[in-house]
């Protein structure tokens, strides 16, 4: 009887690559033009494929993070494969760059790295990643791009950035300051001017628009 196998939806852009001549008959494979990522592996995760040089070139060109917040738009485990072992060849971008930006992706941006020497490990990994998410955990494969379900104190700072003259850093300063939203929207006048950047002014009209009768 013939092994379950999982199934990996790439990139068009992917299809010329080493990987996906290594994942044949290893795996089902679909090709799609996604809006993120190179690959999908199931529900939650989605993975970004870049071989040295071409990771060294989307920092310079801006394409890296912008691509990596794409992913996790839509997906709750977003990952990155960096393949190769010419990472610091490219001759335009310091060292000191590369450095910072893969502790901007590993930390600020927490999506983790996976390096590999070759197509070949890259497409290894990528099947083992697949065959734990669909075949162990029965998790599905899903081609619709949705954005995710933000948590509750994304939901928080956007309730509290609602408010007069308060951007998503000012709600963060009030949130922290009044520990939830509740105690932002009750707080008097005074009690809101004790608030680092929310003058006597702010208070007044957040204080107005929480006041005013709704007509």
């Amino acid at each position: 009887m013939e092994k379950e196998k999982p199934k990996i939806i790439y990139d068009i852009r992917e299809s010329k690559s080493l990987v996906i001549e290594n994942l044949k008959e290893k795996c089902i494979l679909e090709e799609k033009l996604l809006d993120a990522g190179d690959y999908l592996l199931s529900d939650r995760i989605c993975c970004e494929r870049k071989t040295t040089i071409d990771f060294a070139r989307s920092i310079i060109d801006g394409r890296l993070f912008s691509q990596i917040k794409e992913m996790k738009n839509y997906f709750e485990f977003p990952l990155l494969i960096i393949e190769g072992l010419n990472l610091y060849e490219e001759e335009n971008i310091r060292p000191e760059a590369i450095q910072g930006a893969i502790a901007a992706v590993t930390i600020d941006l927490k999506t983790p790295i996976i390096w590999t020497k070759t197509s070949k490990e890259t497409a290894e990994m990528l099947l083992i990643i697949a065959k734990r998410e669909q075949l162990e955990m029965k998790r599905k494969l899903k081609i619709r791009f949705e954005k995710k379900p933000i948590d509750v104190k994304e939901q928080q700072e956007y309730l509290v950035a609602g408010l007069p003259f308060v951007d998503r850093e000012r709600a963060k300063i009030l949130l922290k300051h009044f520990g939830c939203p509740e105690f932002v929207f009750t707080a008097s006048e005074k009690e809101l001017t004790k608030v680092k950047g929310i003058g006597k002014n702010i208070a007044k009209k957040i204080r107005l628009v929480l006041e005013t009768e709704y007509k």
